[in-house]
């Protein structure tokens, strides 16, 4: 038997664990989640649940700081390149929206999370997100300095700009209930909103309204 099988089962049931509470937490927030439910859909015992997270709040942080950890990678080495400004927004707003996209539970879980006033919860947030807007805002500050971007506050205009993607998601099950989009995740839809999202950005933001690379 291969001396690292153990620790790639680790690996691999703290995975499950995670993937699994994802879910349930997005469908019943983290008060009317029950760590017997996802011990259950998980296919592990309850106490293996509290020997890796400790706690329910604890495992919710850890799902919520997964995936902002690697948005925020993505995020500082996109607005770190060597890219012209007007080519690391649309860039930036583009990977935002295919990152949202591809992960059907995290809007429900963001809602949350930011809405959520305890201490821990602060901390991820300053550790992640404020970097990457204080970056973001950065950017859009020297394209209003070069002249490519109309004046603004950057504040401002880089929550302007995140809404522009989040909103849609967060809609999502209005939006479909209420028959505006029969299925907001369908790849032909998507499209048509990153579309519509990244034009309305040039249209908006730059005073050169030509194609920027997407």
């Amino acid at each position: 038997m291969p001396k690292n099988l153990p620790a790639r089962r680790t690996a691999e049931t703290r995975e499950t664990i995670l993937r699994t509470a994802e879910h349930i937490f997005a469908e019943h927030g983290l008060a009317g989640a029950r760590i017997d439910a996802i011990a259950a859909a998980a296919g592990v015992n309850k106490a293996l649940i509290y020997y890796y997270f400790k706690s329910k709040d604890a495992l919710y942080l850890a799902i919520v700081e997964q995936h902002m950890k690697e948005f925020s990678r993505q995020a500082l080495e996109l607005l770190s390149g060597d890219e012209g400004v007007k080519d690391k927004i649309l860039h930036y707003v583009s990977m935002h929206f295919d990152f949202i996209a591809a992960r059907k539970d995290y809007p429900r879980l963001f809602q949350r999370f930011m809405m959520a006033g305890d201490q821990p919860f602060m901390q991820i947030r300053k550790k992640y997100f404020l970097p990457v807007a204080r970056k973001f805002g950065m950017v859009i500050q020297q394209g209003v300095r070069s002249g490519d971007i109309w004046a603004c506050d950057s504040t401002h205009t880089v929550i302007s700009l995140g809404a522009l993607t989040v909103f849609y998601f967060a809609a999502a099950p209005l939006l479909k209930a209420a028959g505006i989009i029969e299925d907001p995740y369908q790849k032909s839809q998507l499209a048509k909103r990153k579309m519509e999202v990244l034009g309305f950005v040039q249209r908006a933001l730059f005073k050169n309204r030509g194609a920027g690379r997407k």
